[in-house]
């Protein structure tokens, strides 16, 4: 996964979830007054939409079914519940990642759903809401192993990894020689075929993979001590519309609307 990092602890990692190759440094891009003013609960309600930029290539949050279908997604059904809460419609806008954050501070977006982690240089640029998904590092081996139970484990085994990824930096941290692959799919081609003994990943990743894919032939041998959370990203100074937000993301917590989604799919809830 490329959006999201996962802070770094001695034996855990140095993440951004993201989820290969986003930086945590807040992304440029030309504010407009708007933007730069902050964006409020009533210009949102006003306006009866709230206009949100995505991916929609980034499957399981931000895609499009069969490649051409309806735009949907974890990201895309939770931000659509909030929009409901606020009295909105959610107005979808695609971009790709390296402009996202441009697109926001142009007035482009008045949010992100698109997994963006929080760490403390995007916090001075934009403001978030309360978390929707939480996530760990996992090592993942095949059923039978019992050889790895720790990331220490990894010391002198061989783990496939993708080069570009915060997971082959936390491989190495650990100890293991890493095969390089192109993704995750490779990975796991390489460990059912025993070679090489486990690979680092995102637990979200695995647990969409069990989802569409059941296998019962790997399993999670570990995971960080650390997680990663995803959250909206809003224009800095949106105060009483990420209160609003966050008034519903609490609601849709509490009544089971974010469970049923994480549920849809990741076969459990990973929201909290």
């Amino acid at each position: 996964m490329n959006r999201r990092l996962l802070p770094l602890a001695a034996t855990t990692l140095a993440l951004a979830f993201a989820v290969s190759g986003c930086s945590s440094t807040p992304e440029s891009g030309t504010s407009s007054s708007k933007a730069a003013d902050g964006l409020t609960l009533q210009e949102v309600k006003d306006a009866g939409v709230l206009t949100v930029g995505t991916e929609g290539t980034y499957k399981p949050f931000s895609f499009h079914e069969g490649g051409a279908g309806d735009l949907t997604g974890y990201d895309v059904e939770v931000i659509t519940a909030v929009a409901e809460k606020l009295g909105v419609k959610p107005k979808f806008e695609e971009t790709q990642w390296d402009a996202i954050f441009a697109g926001l501070k142009s007035g482009r977006f008045d949010v992100i759903a698109n997994q963006v982690t929080m760490d403390a240089q995007r916090k001075k640029a934009y403001d978030f809401s309360t978390p929707y998904t939480v996530s760990k590092g996992v090592i993942v081996t095949k059923a039978d192993n019992n050889d790895i139970t720790s990331f220490a484990d990894l010391k002198g085994k061989t783990t496939a990894q993708s080069l570009t990824s915060n997971w082959n930096d936390l491989a190495k941290k650990s100890g293991a020689k890493v095969e390089g692959v192109e993704g995750w799919a490779q990975s796991v081609t390489l460990l059912k075929q025993g070679r090489v003994d486990a690979t680092i990943n995102d637990q979200l990743t695995y647990l969409d993979y069990q989802k569409s894919t059941p296998d019962d032939a790997i399993k999670i041998a570990a995971e960080t001590k650390d997680t990663s959370e995803a959250a909206l990203a809003f224009p800095k100074g949106s105060t009483d519309l990420v209160k609003a937000v966050d008034s519903a993301l609490g609601e849709l917590r509490q009544d089971g609307t974010l469970a049923k989604i994480s549920d849809k799919y990741f076969g459990e809830d990973v929201s909290k």
